[in-house]
């Protein structure tokens, strides 16, 4: 009896269309991480002059990046892994790696769209314009950035099977890197605290986007802050991945 077994780019294809579509199903949930960034940039708007517009954007979308790797990622994971998702399609002919890397994409594509999304509020707001090259290098480096937030929601559901265990403690991680970030980029905490920021996850991402979008400011510690952001991604990523059960059992 001859078994007809899809191909893996079609699988993919399949995948990626259903997890869009659950994605723009909850869009109701996204778009109140998408209004957040740019309400903050409208409430800025008079402070623009002061902060410097590398600032203002580079916290806005520092802010939706945590909220989608944080909020979205890890919970929408463990609720799937509660309700057996994964277990359904691991007895299914396809890649593992196409699993997760169809919800990966779909995350990255929400990732592009805060930054956009970001740009045009900056521009309609505060009338901040920065250079094409700016855009473009930005929208790397928000990737890049977007990858290591991803990597810690990985890590916290690769570590925590239960969903509302999953949701508090991401809730609890983003509170501690919006407001002590905030408040230690600031100067607020203190010079130490504001090191100690300026080298976390969250300070480092931050660094590169500022840099991307004003490249002739690029320096030595904007590259080391970007090394930085690829190991951070890489040993939560790996951590993560390793500790992760397709099951809630």
């Amino acid at each position: 009896m001859q078994k007809n077994i899809p191909k893996t780019a079609t699988v993919l294809a399949f995948l990626l269309q259903a997890d869009f579509t659950t994605q723009w199903r909850n869009r109701r949930s996204f778009i109140l991480v998408l209004l957040v960034p740019v309400i903050i940039l409208f409430t800025w708007k008079s402070a623009i002059d002061k902060i410097g517009a590398a600032f203002a954007f580079s916290t806005a979308i520092s802010i939706g990046l945590v909220a989608i790797g944080l909020m979205g990622y890890p919970n929408s994971i463990a609720r799937d892994r509660e309700k057996g998702v994964f277990q359904r399609l691991r007895v299914a002919p396809v890649p593992r790696w196409s699993i997760m890397g169809s919800r990966l994409v779909v995350q990255l594509a929400m990732i592009l769209l805060v930054t956009l999304c970001v740009y045009a509020g900056g521009y309609y707001f505060d009338h901040i314009t920065i250079s094409p090259a700016g855009y473009v290098i930005t929208i790397f480096t928000a990737l890049l950035g977007g990858a290591v937030y991803l990597s810690i929601g990985q890590l916290i559901v690769g570590l925590i099977k239960n969903p509302e265990t999953v949701n508090s403690t991401a809730r609890l991680i983003y509170f501690l890197f919006i407001m002590v970030g905030i408040l230690g980029d600031l100067g607020v905490l203190g010079v130490q605290i504001k090191q100690l920021i300026n080298w976390s996850p969250y300070g480092v991402v931050k660094a590169i986007l500022a840099g991307g979008m004003d490249h002739a400011k690029w320096n030595k510690d904007t590259t080391m802050a970007l090394a930085a952001t690829l190991g951070y991604t890489m040993v939560f990523a790996t951590i993560g991945i390793r500790k992760f059960k397709w099951s809630a059992k």
